[in-house]
């Protein structure tokens, strides 16, 4: 077979460049295979990753992407893998373009998308002023009204995350509040109000948000939202080969690996934990992990 590599990785952004790089700069042949749609691509400006403050995702991906492909050892192309089958010393992964490339270990960093839910606008608005992480975005928009689109132990965990960014919160659960008294008793004494009116539309100007109008008529202003929405993780061959835990992520141990042999896992398909930085970081370990592991199994 002509595309024979020794490390495939599925899922060029962050986590995989990142990844490549430790594997090309130990001039292991390595391919990556991505199909171009990080969940943050609407994002304006990636923060708290240090020397890249306030860049986009973009700029960000683009730059690695240039630096690791001048390691000879490195290719990438633009493909989806849709199939991965285990063969003697390895695996062979097709794609939705019907090629097969062959390796004998597989890096999966293929992220998560998230799920939009059935409210008008809030598609628009993902990632630009309806946000899930106060570490890369709460500075941006600290002191402003905020609007909470959660409920019960969620809501309550942004509520008290979100009192170093901003004092002025309401909470909306989107039905019947689910907080037990003592929940309840720390909102009220930190002047968090709750509206349990359904959401039906957010008003906006250009992902912008301006207003958060209910099922029943009211609105309220709001220029910001932090939400947490269901996600999937963005490739289902690591749902198929039961990768996952019970929280929908791919289980991976502390060194990667995912119990599956020659099977590893990197980034934001295995951690709630989503940024640039963490993704970077886990990507350059499961790199060098995998390097190891062929060290030792050859040496």
């Amino acid at each position: 077979m002509e595309n024979k590599y020794e490390v495939i990785i599925v899922g060029g952004s962050y986590a995989g460049l990142s990844a490549a790089m430790a594997l090309g700069r130990a001039s292991r042949k390595t391919l990556i295979i991505d199909s171009g749609k990080p969940c943050n691509r609407k994002t304006p400006h990636s923060h708290n990753f240090i020397t890249h403050d306030g860049e986009t995702p973009a700029a960000i991906a683009k730059k690695a992407k240039d630096q690791v492909l001048k390691y000879p050892t490195v290719q990438f192309v633009n493909d989806k893998a849709i199939d991965v089958k285990r063969i003697e010393n390895g695996f062979i992964i097709t794609t939705e373009n019907n090629n097969a490339y062959q390796s004998k270990k597989i890096l999966f960093a293929t992220g998560v998308y998230d799920i939009m839910p059935n409210i008008d606008g809030f598609s628009e608005c993902w990632g630009i002023s309806v946000i899930h992480c106060p570490y890369c975005h709460g500075y941006e928009v600290k002191g402003q009204k905020t609007a909470i689109l959660a409920n019960g132990d969620v809501a309550y965990h942004y509520s008290m995350l979100l009192q170093q960014w901003t004092k002025d919160m309401t909470i909306l659960t989107n039905g019947k509040a689910e907080f037990n008294d003592e929940q309840l008793t720390k909102l009220k004494n930190n002047n968090i109000s709750i509206i349990e009116s359904t959401v039906a539309q957010l008003i906006h100007k250009q992902g912008q948000l301006e207003c958060v109008v209910f099922s029943d008529g009211t609105s309220h202003n709001f220029p910001v939202m932090y939400a947490r929405p269901e996600f999937k993780q963005h490739c289902d061959i690591t749902e198929k080969m039961n990768l996952l835990n019970d929280t929908g992520f791919i289980n991976v141990d502390e060194m990667h690996h995912t119990g599956a042999e020659g099977l590893y896992a990197a980034g934001d398909c295995t951690t709630p934990m989503r940024s640039v930085a963490t993704a970077v970081a886990s990507g350059m370990k499961a790199g060098a992990v995998i390097n190891n592991d062929m060290a030792l199994e050859t040496f």
